[in-house]
């Protein structure tokens, strides 16, 4: 039997060593989400602040002038923790990709999707978590989850013509009456504290955001009854799809799936950019937000699943529901001569279909494989990318995630299209405002790039 002896200054490097590793198992394991943020911020501070010091002037792109007239495509101006967006494998969440997401974070007893609050802990901290850690985040969101009344009533109150979105922003700005961060920042706390009153807003207000929106939905569809309440013992998505009034296991799996891909895709879109901009001039979460989701309410970023549906009903009246390809073929052409784009194709930064459009397309291979609907949806999306790659213009004529979620929905009963955005701000909440509590965190500041008149720009260029 072999002994190994080592010097006392070996053993003391072993014991430290050791230490370390049973503190960081420690820290890994709390589902005290704060206290998992406060032992990472110091440690992504000096790292920036260190590549910052050293990396400072390097030079990270460049500019063109079509980039500054085609709404700044392309340009490296941002720094965004959460995911990254790459142009051939699509969305990772603090670099994991959907799949992986889909296989690490755990989820509900006898479900198959990840739960929104794994992928909240992931996005926030970047690591994966733990059932219990996801448990205690659902816990924490359903304590929190009560309105003032002073919203509730305003909710009431809202003029049923109102639009989903419109109610829900507006909602989203009264409940600023509630933020811890206005309190502290009147109150004179330091800079560098700002992030944790941000953090408690941020997880109020989407702990409050599913009651919200489930508000809207009944008081517009539903003839304002059947909202029921908050159950801590189940999950977010649980308890969301329940406020709306459906309980099928299969729409709740859905809410699961839905409430994790659309949480986050990068800063640049309207939406994280908006809510990121607002924030750099120390707004708070909710008025940060509420702006976020003013961006997503235009029909050019979260209104685009509704006229998905729009332009496919357009579809099954002209050609009914089980086309042949050349039927097929034709309508899509006499679309693209008539000056209109195929809703749901393209995108500004993919170049291979959207991972979110693939996760959903299997989740109805899985369970509505003779849908009518949906077997229209695949057959178009086995048409129109050769059609447009035909045209020449089109650098990604694949699929996004807006070509497929609406059709799940109306599956399952939802048939408001109307409401569907308000669906996408609940989700989107996760990854905007993880990414706003590093923000404050890392004391970036408030947000002003350079403009130019298109005189100046010209005399720029002459130069």
């Amino acid at each position: 039997m072999a002994l190994f002896h080592f010097s006392p200054k070996r053993c003391l490097e072993v014991q430290k060593i050791t230490s370390t590793i049973f503190l960081r198992s420690l820290s890994d394991a709390s589902t005290d989400l704060k206290k998992v943020l406060a032992d990472k911020i110091p440690k992504e501070q000096e790292r920036v602040k260190a590549f910052r010091k050293q990396h400072g002037s390097t030079k990270v792109g460049e500019v063109t002038v079509d980039m500054m007239y085609g709404g700044m495509r392309g340009i490296k101006g941002l720094v965004w923790e959460p995911s990254v967006l790459d142009p051939e494998e699509g969305i990772r969440f603090r670099g994991k990709s959907i799949p992986e997401c889909q296989k690490l974070l755990p989820k509900a007893k006898g479900g198959e999707e990840p739960l929104p609050e794994g992928l909240f802990w992931l996005l926030i901290t970047g690591d994966v978590p733990t059932d219990a850690q996801v448990k205690a985040v659902s816990q924490e969101w359903a304590s929190r989850s009560a309105l003032p009344d002073h919203v509730v009533k305003a909710l009431n109150n809202f003029p049923k013509s109102l639009h989903p979105m419109t109610q829900f922003s507006a909602a989203i700005t009264l409940l600023n009456s509630e933020s811890e961060y206005v309190k502290a920042y009147t109150g004179g706390v330091h800079k560098s504290k700002y992030w944790e009153t941000v953090y408690e807003d941020s997880m109020n207000l989407i702990a409050k955001l599913p009651v919200v929106a489930a508000t809207i939905y009944r008081n517009i569809y539903k003839g304002g009854k059947g909202l029921g309440s908050v159950d801590a013992g189940k999950d977010w998505s649980w308890n969301f799809a329940n406020m709306l009034g459906y309980d099928n296991p299969q729409f709740i799996e859905l809410m699961r799936l839905y409430l994790t891909i659309h949480s986050d895709h990068e800063g640049g879109n309207v939406s994280a950019h908006t809510t990121h901009l607002v924030g750099s001039a120390l707004s708070d979460p909710y008025l940060s937000f509420a702006a976020g989701m003013n961006g997503l309410a235009g029909p050019l970023h979260g209104l685009a699943n509704q006229e998905v549906l729009v332009w496919l009903e357009k579809l099954r009246a002209q050609v009914g529901d089980s086309p042949s390809d050349d039927k097929l073929k034709e309508f899509i052409w006499n679309t693209l001569k008539s000056g209109q784009v195929v809703p749901g194709y393209g995108h500004a930064v993919l170049r291979k279909t959207d991972p979110r459009y693939t996760c959903q397309r299997e989740f109805a291979l899985k369970h509505l494989p003779d849908d009518k609907l949906f077997k229209l949806v695949s057959q178009v999306y086995k048409v129109v990318p050769p059609i447009l790659l035909e045209t020449g213009k089109v650098k990604n004529p694949w699929p996004n995630v807006d070509a497929h979620s609406g059709v799940l929905l109306q599956y399952y009963g939802m048939k408001e299209m109307n409401y569907y955005t308000v669906l996408f701000g609940v989700s989107r909440a996760l990854g905007v405002l993880a990414s706003l509590v590093w923000d404050r965190a890392l004391g970036l500041p408030i947000e002003r790039p350079k403009s130019l008149s298109t005189d100046l720009l010209m005399k720029s260029v002459k130069a």
